[in-house]
Order: structure tokens, then sequence, then C-alpha cells
């Protein structure tokens, strides 16, 4: 039977044999792992995901003035059926929120989508604080996990560090209604899919909902409590390492208990060359992640 490879994050971070061993199974076999033991505690991930079910749960009217379907870029407020990341399926009936990591405005790559201002709500008071203090930690987190993969498949563990001094970084808040007693085969909190960027590091409030794909087809439930994160791997990353990590299929049905999940995905520089290494290719990251955002984000997608 096919489990999720479960790694101790100190033991990760001194490069014990046994988890490093974990962890190549992770990355190349599953795609997916969780994390125990990291500098995130259960109380900063439960107090992020009260921050978000609270601004969740204010009357739409609230959330309208950070709408990013009033943007060129993917900051602010998704609403319900704002997202598309299977085109066989329908829209996902999910909410979301998004925040980046922020460049100093006289940065050269300020003007760049990917490094777009933040919009922040009015309520609740405390959320920007909240919620920038959580995405500074987790991308701390999102790096040690990543140095520990990249060691683990045999690469140089410092090979990619240079490429994440202005890193993509893009945290989320999920909002996972009680699924509609309308829905149909097609429609899913969100549909499978890979994630585009390296590393994604998952908090989740507990409640089960995340399914992983396995390479017989089959889908395997993985549920994690506050502080235990759940780790995958992006397209980005399979390219950048020549398929030695596998991104993988996962999605999100639904069921009769709403449900939040905070993502960090963690990627790298704008311009930083993530073709296969050695192959004498050029794929930017900053060139890929503008591309499948716009086949995703609805408002986006849609004809200037």
């Amino acid at each position: 039977m096919t489990t999720i490879p479960r790694i101790d994050a100190r033991a990760m971070i001194a490069r014990d044999p046994a988890c490093m061993e974990a962890l190549r199974h992770a990355a190349q076999d599953i795609g997916f792992m969780t994390l125990v033991n990291s500098d995130l505690t259960p109380a900063e991930v439960l107090e992020v995901i009260a921050t978000y079910r609270a601004f969740f749960h204010l009357p739409d009217s609230a959330k309208e003035p950070v709408n990013m379907a009033h943007t060129g870029s993917n900051r602010g407020w998704g609403a319900p059926y704002s997202e598309q990341v299977d085109p066989d399926a329908n829209p996902d009936y999910k909410q979301v929120f998004d925040s980046g990591f922020a460049l100093p405005a006289n940065d050269p790559m300020a003007g760049l989508t990917c490094y777009a201002p933040n919009l922040w709500p009015a309520q609740p008071a405390e959320f920007q604080r909240v919620v920038d203090g959580y995405a500074h930690r987790a991308i701390g987190v999102a790096m040690q996990t990543l140095r520990g993969i990249i060691a683990a498949v045999g690469l140089p563990e410092d090979s990619f560090d240079q490429a994440f001094t202005k890193p993509m970084a893009l945290l989320r808040g999920n909002y996972y209604p009680q699924r509609p007693d309308t829905a149909g085969p097609r429609d899913f909190g969100i549909a499978a899919h890979t994630d585009y960027g390296c590393v994604t590091l998952l908090a989740t409030d507990g409640v089960a909902g995340l399914e992983v794909q396995l390479r017989d087809g089959s889908w395997l439930p993985v549920q994690a409590e506050p502080g235990t994160f759940i780790i995958n791997f992006g397209e980005m990353l399979e390219s950048w390492t020549n398929g030695r990590i596998k991104a993988t299929l996962h999605r999100v049905i639904g069921s009769d208990q709403e449900r939040i999940s905070v993502p960090l995905f963690y990627n790298p520089n704008h311009d930083t060359n993530v073709a296969p290494i050695g192959s004498g290719r050029t794929m930017l990251a900053g060139d890929h992640l503008e591309k499948r955002f716009r086949e995703t984000y609805l408002h986006l997608s849609r004809p200037a």
C-alpha cells in the first residue's frame, strides 16, 4: 500500500541518511510528502487559518474592494468560479486570497506582474500583519525543504540558492465551502492539476479533502493537522531537475464541511532559467508562470 512519506524537518536539516532516502522516495516516486517539526508552529498555522476564515466569512461587499478581477494580476480576493485549473472541468467553486513577495518600488523588476503590489482588505484588522508575517516564516521553511530535496536527489544542496534572492513566492488562502447540492461530476473545489512552480508548502485546518493521484491512477486522500505540512513539487522543478523530481496531480472534490488550506507556492526569481540542467534550452521561470496563470485565472485569460 502506498503511503505519503513523513519527514522530520530536524532530521532533514541534519541530512540524516534515513531521512534523505525518504526524501528521495518522496521526490522521485510519489511527488508528495508531509513535514513535521518545522520552524512554523501549530499556533502560527492556527492564527493564519483563523484570519483567512474571518475574511472569507465576510459578506462579498466587504471583499469586493480587493477583488483581483479588477486587476491585471493575481493579488487579492478571487471569488467563487474565478479559476479553472482543468479546462475539461467547470470553474472551481472555491474562494481564494492571494498575496506575494514584495519588491521595493525602485527595484528594476517591481513592475512585473509576478511581483505586483499586494491588495489588503480593511477587515479583519490584523489581516496584513498576520498574513505577511506567516508568509515570511513560510518562505524560510520552503527554502530549507527545497535544499533538502535537492540534496536527496544527488544535486549540490546550494545549487539553486542564487535563484531565490527575489522569489516569486505566492501565499494563498483557499476557502472550500460545503460542496454545493447542485454539484455534478465536473464540479470541484479545485479540479485535478499539477502545481506550476517549484515547491508548495501547504498548511490545512485538519479537515479532509485533498487527494493525490498515484502512479497507478488511483486517488489517495492526504490529511494533515495544523502544524504538519503537506509538501508537493511543481512542473517547474520537474523540468529544472530533468525529471528527477516529480510533479503530481491532485484535487479537492469537497465535502459537507468547509475547509481552509494555506499553500505557499515557492518559485524562483523571474529571470531564472528552469529548462532542464545541461539541456542548452531556455525556459524563464517568469514566462512559465505567466503562461499558466493566464490559463487558470479567468480574469487574466479574457482578451484585453
